[in-house]
């Protein structure tokens, strides 16, 4: 079940994967925990000792999925391991990841990243060659692409599959002698690499590997499949797309400030996103205030920029977090007090800006307002550090649909009203833009232009794809 109370967004996965360390089990334990925020209904890992594939998942946190006794059965020097929120399939055992399957190649372990958009044909395809899907997500659509594949290497068989697969898909494959990483050719999720003693480590996030005692050596690049295997790193392009399109939202929310992200230092981007939206500031306050813990960088860089002193003046409770489920409606609104408490003391009538990263739905923003209010707040001024969200998104960020989305269905002022707000401003489309790096035309920023990059078979405007991508058929 999904909650419903947040206002926020989901990212359905993390993965984690080590080659060539003892005690890879462990060491992926570790990685998947320091992911947690990318997702926390469910948590699994494979592990190879190079003759036998061996597994374990569950519903729930890392550590409620992984004892000591678990992770002591798991021997092994190669390990791949995922935590996930669903995008697409439901939230039940059988779509834990890694999926892990028999093939003609031996055992194979995927783990997935993103959302494919071609899901509906891919399925066709597959079940006119008589393939049994068990599970309800697109990943494993993958494994029975790979396990179908005509060639007899598996680095080849993964290209194969990748060729017919259309969307977002950062992915992690492991056998019985490799670890594989794979990035899409437009880049929309991160991967990278890093390196511990004489191993290696792929991660969706640097701060994984930074937590490990690892070093970070680089991202993974559009359109790169690396292997890591008993003769060292090596990779190669299976494919090229002129169009990048790397998700901005992984820089407004979803990475830990302490992530390099698409050449971005996380926390430095987001202190930026802050000083930009504080240039058109048109009101005065006694204090900026942030909603933690997305919004505290830029609520850092707007204190910086506006001059207005910066107040830590609500108080998060670290227990309840992106799963929280409520039984009812009646409770929602006790849900989001128990997740940020204000400090009245410091707030009892003072004129506030508050600093959010956005707004998506808007329900839980409009209880944290009434809130506020209670706590004797004069003013709420309410800056978001990101445009206004008017589209859904197709590539592994479960925004809802264009009808559920506040600021496609109001106009600002309305937004204010139905908020309670003084005041509402989000960050202008161009002040993002100038906020991130490298230049914005690498960027997808679909969920509020509406200009997708790639095509969801025929339900969105024709993909681009014959113009920007090119396959390596070599």
């Amino acid at each position: 079940m999904r909650s419903t109370m947040e206002n926020k967004v989901w990212e359905k996965c993390g993965i984690f994967g080590v080659y060539g360390l003892k005690d890879a089990a462990t060491i992926a334990y570790l990685g998947l925990f320091s992911l947690q925020h990318r997702g926390q209904e469910s948590a699994g890992l494979v592990v190879s000792d190079g003759k036998r594939l061996q597994e374990h998942k569950g519903m729930g946190l890392v550590h409620e999925v992984f004892g000591v006794d678990h992770l002591a059965k798991l021997k092994g020097h190669i390990a791949l391991g995922h935590v996930r929120y669903s995008t697409t399939g439901d939230s039940v055992e059988r779509n834990i990841q890694p999926f892990l399957g028999e093939s003609r190649l031996g055992s194979i372990a995927v783990a997935h990243n993103g959302n494919l958009v071609n899901t509906p044909s891919l399925w066709k395809k597959l079940s006119r060659r008589g393939a049994v899907v068990q599970s309800s997500t697109d990943t494993e659509l993958i494994l029975h692409l790979l396990a179908g594949s005509a060639f007899d290497s598996l680095e080849d068989s993964i290209k194969e599959a990748l060729w017919e697969m259309r969307g977002a898909y950062s992915l992690g494959i492991l056998s019985r002698e490799k670890l594989i990483a794979v990035r899409d050719p437009w880049g929309f999720r991160p991967l990278c690499l890093g390196r511990l003693d004489d191993g290696y480590l792929v991660s969706s996030e640097s701060c994984a590997i930074d937590v490990v005692g690892g070093e970070f050596i680089r991202e993974i690049a559009p359109g790169e499949m690396l292997i890591l295997d008993e003769n060292g790193p090596r990779s190669f392009f299976y494919a090229y797309s002129s169009r990048k399109a790397f998700c901005v939202f992984e820089l407004i929310y979803f990475a830990r400030p302490d992530t390099f992200v698409f050449g971005n230092h996380v926390a430095e981007a987001r202190k930026r996103m802050g000083r930009i939206l504080a240039e058109d500031e048109a009101f005065s306050a006694d204090m900026v205030v942030p909603v933690p813990d997305s919004g505290t960088f830029a609520a850092l860089g707007f204190a910086e920029a506006s001059g207005i002193p910066l107040e830590f003046a609500m108080v998060r409770n670290p227990y309840v977090g992106r799963t929280f489920i409520q039984p009812g409606q009646e409770s929602r609104n006790l849900a989001v007090r128990l997740k940020l408490n204000p400090l009245k003391a410091i707030l009892r009538g003072k004129r506030v800006i508050v600093i959010e990263d956005s707004i998506v739905r808007g329900n839980t923003s409009r209880e944290r307002i009434a809130t506020l209010k209670e706590a004797g707040v004069r003013e709420v001024h309410l800056r978001v550090s990101s445009p206004p969200h008017r589209f859904p998104c197709y590539y592994g960020i479960d925004f809802p649909t264009s009808e559920e989305l506040l600021a496609a269905r109001l106009a600002l002022p309305d937004i204010e009203k139905y908020l309670g707000l003084d005041s509402l401003r989000y960050l202008s489309l161009e002040g993002l833009k100038r906020s991130i790096q490298p230049p914005a035309s690498s960027y997808c920023f679909a969920c509020f232009d509406g200009e997708y990059p790639v095509g969801k078979d025929e339900n969105l405007r024709k993909s681009c794809l014959e113009e920007h991508f090119e396959v390596y058929r070599h």
